[in-house]
């Protein structure tokens, strides 16, 4: 079993925090990658465990967050 730990993507979810320019680029700007994820980049995550490249990899908790994860604030 493993987790896939994502920051702020851009779903309808996140909507009222991506709902204007200067929104979407304040909460990139505050991710190490300049940017917000996507649901492709869950996706493509999802996909390669599900793969055989991935079968090897359990109990681990990824963190798919532009590096947001990574910062000691």
């Amino acid at each position: 079993v493993n987790c896939i730990a994502p920051s702020l993507t851009d779903t309808p979810l996140a909507a009222s925090l991506l709902n204007n320019e200067a929104k979407r680029e304040a909460n990139a700007l505050r991710h190490p990658l300049k940017r917000i994820g996507t649901t492709e980049d869950i996706a493509n995550m999802a996909a390669f465990l599900l793969s055989e490249k991935g079968s090897w990899i359990t109990g681990q908790i990824l963190h798919v967050d532009g590096g947001m994860s990574t910062l000691k604030i």
